[in-house]
């Protein structure tokens, strides 16, 4: 449910972003903000709390974040307030950065390895997947050592496995059945 509320936030935000050209701007103030939020919990949960009035909301938000951030923004932190939709906001961020990047043409992922992989084989890894998917790929490391060795990369839904622990589990599969 959740989720369905944000994606409409998010798209609404999208919508007046794409209209100011501003929608990346718009997204990194909203990262801004939500990353003061996490670092200050308890301004957080006073935002989300339904003893304080959304009038005092509404202030608080003036004065913290007030010439920091676009009108824009602070007009939609405004409405969020208004329609209580506060505990929505980190999944509203997650829905225009998937708007954001279905613009730009991104796909993020992430390349899972036993062992750090440099910048140059990290960026050959992206290149390679770019031109097979004809977007723009960008990987995070991430580091499992039970892997072994080789990569797992995961893009969205789609999983391509190279790693020795598959290839292992498959040629024991393959001994088991032949002896059996």
């Amino acid at each position: 449910m959740i989720n369905l509320i944000a994606g409409r936030y998010a798209e609404a935000l999208f919508q007046v972003g794409e209209e100011n050209n501003s929608t990346t701007n718009l997204y990194e103030e909203l990262n801004s903000v939500i990353d003061i939020l996490k670092s200050n919990q308890d301004f957080y949960n006073v935002l989300k709390s339904p003893l304080v009035t959304k009038v005092d909301k509404k202030d608080l938000v003036e004065k913290v974040f007030g010439n920091q951030i676009s009108d824009n923004l602070n007009n939609f932190l405004k409405i969020i307030i208004d329609k209580d939709r506060v505990a929505a906001l980190e999944a509203v961020q997650k829905s225009c950065k998937a708007l954001l990047n279905e613009k730009n043409n991104i796909i993020e992922g992430s390349a899972i390895t036993a062992v750090p992989m440099s910048q140059e084989e990290l960026k050959q890894l992206e290149a390679k997947l770019s031109s097979k998917y004809n977007k723009n790929v960008t990987l995070e490391n991430k580091i499992d050592e039970s892997i072994l060795g080789g990569v797992l990369v995961r893009l969205g839904n789609e999983e391509i496995d190279g790693t020795v622990k598959t290839r292992l589990t498959k040629m024991k599969d393959q001994l088991s059945q032949v002896i059996s």
